[in-house]
């Protein structure tokens, strides 16, 4: 048996892993360890991808199998990584369509988490970009899923949280761009009314996000940077550039804080003076349009190699949820003020806009999304617990792919595809052979 966890090292599960192998031996496994999830890199932040008792690591698969230039399709295993495809594509002049907080995620993960980026309010959720995927079901039978081909397991996987069964290969719709770099915009809000109004001006653009400062209160409460950016295209590479090559090559980690970074290190004068400091920098910059790395703007955390060490050895929580638009000015600003006076909350905190979702169990609603990671500490839980209640009593929902802790009572109450999901996967065997140690905290 081994101890593993997420991303935010909380909580910590025994599981027994097993061998790493390639796609034919895939179903095999399946059909010799029932109740068993796959794992890619472990981006998820807390239970997700430990499996119960078995867990099964999918990095075996990690081919680049066929590209078409004409219609933008790649065909890839499961276990290659959203960096891997960037690392390639983007010199030859494609993106993925939709992109997480972290280029160390794999495009299994990536679809059975139904992950979604700065553009969801445009351009919807990874799933989206999906033209199809091959799924190893309970029976041990490989079958291809689309919108068209098992149209119902494919709505039931992504976002499925890898409970319906192991993802093995996709195909997956890539845009085309000109450079690698984006033309970003930045809008300062004094508070969470022009935080709301600047991403509200700034949905006609693919990609809006805004940084929020946790630690405001009264007047400053919600003060934010709006992050609003496009695909810079050549033209307008060639009136920004200053000499820049026009694709850029994918930006390695530079720092890394030491293997359990010490308690104290984030604490309200620390996390207050870096939110100063950002927020400062950010005021500076607003105004003009300038060029931004592709790897910056949409994965500015991991130039710090394995920064969840910051939280020291308690590991951290981060609760997402999203806010139904009716009512999340209310319920966000309630939230917010709660986590000020609490006064623990890390430096990363992000606000974004959400459209519909497609998949049976994915986690985008319209609305509004809010983000924060929160030290591990003997008070947490509870104090989630009541943020909890005011999302649930607003008709919103927490993200699985962040989650650790939330009860069965907040999970059923944000997720109407959740009776279907039970009856498909009871109707197909997967309730007997796929189970996370989420899932059986959930009931799922």
């Amino acid at each position: 048996m081994s101890n593993l966890a997420g991303w935010g090292h909380y909580p910590i599960v025994a599981t027994e892993c097993l061998p790493e192998r390639g796609p034919v031996d895939i179903a095999g496994l399946v059909s010799a360890h029932p109740s068993m999830i796959a794992r890619g890199h472990g981006r998820a932040y807390g239970d997700a991808a430990i499996g119960q008792p078995f867990t099964l690591p999918t990095l075996g698969l990690n081919r680049l199998r066929s590209f078409d230039a004409a219609t933008g399709l790649l065909r890839v295993e499961a276990g290659v990584s959203i960096a891997e495809v960037l690392a390639t594509f983007v010199p030859r002049g494609y993106f993925l369509a939709v992109v997480p907080g972290t280029k160390f995620v794999t495009v299994g993960g990536a679809i059975a988490a139904d992950v979604h980026g700065k553009n969801h309010h445009r351009d919807g959720g990874f799933a989206d970009s999906v033209e199809a995927f091959r799924l190893v079901t309970p029976g041990a039978e490989t079958v291809t899923c689309s919108r068209t081909v098992n149209k119902e397991l494919f709505a039931a996987t992504t976002g499925g949280m890898g409970l319906t069964g192991v993802i093995v290969e996709a195909t997956l719709r890539l845009r085309a761009i000109e450079t690698g770099w984006l033309k970003q915009q930045t809008h300062i809000a004094a508070d969470l009314d022009a935080a709301i109004a600047a991403l509200e001006a700034t949905a006609a653009s693919t990609y809006s996000v805004a940084w929020i400062d946790c630690l405001a209160r009264g007047n400053a409460l919600g003060r934010s940077l709006i992050y609003a950016a496009e695909h810079a295209s050549a033209q307008e590479f060639e009136l920004l550039s200053n000499g820049r090559t026009a694709f850029p090559p994918a930006r390695s980690a530079r720092l890394a804080p030491p293997l359990v970074a010490p308690s104290w290190l984030l604490n309200r004068a620390s996390v207050g003076a870096f939110n100063a400091l950002y927020f400062g920098r950010g005021v500076a910059r607003a105004g003009a349009p300038e060029l931004v790395h592709w790897d910056t703007y949409f994965f500015p955390l991991d130039a710090i190699g394995h920064w969840n060490r910051i939280y020291g050895r308690r590991g951290f929580v981060q609760h997402q949820c999203v806010i139904p638009l009716e009512t999340a000015r209310g319920v966000l600003a309630e939230i917010l003020d709660r986590v000020a006076r609490r006064g623990s909350v890390s430096f990363l905190a992000v606000l974004k806009q959400l459209g519909p979702s497609h998949g049976l169990m994915s986690f985008p609603m319209r609305g509004y999304t809010l983000a924060m990671d929160f030290p591990m500490t003997d008070t947490l839980l509870p104090f989630l617990d009541e943020i909890d209640a005011l999302v649930a009593d607003a008709g919103g929902r927490l993200y699985l792919a962040k989650d650790a802790r939330q009860s069965r009572a907040t999970f059923e109450a944000g997720y109407p595809g959740l009776a279907a999901f039970r009856e498909l996967r009871c109707h197909t065997g997967a309730d007997r052979h796929f189970a996370s140690h989420l899932s059986a905290r959930l009931g799922i």
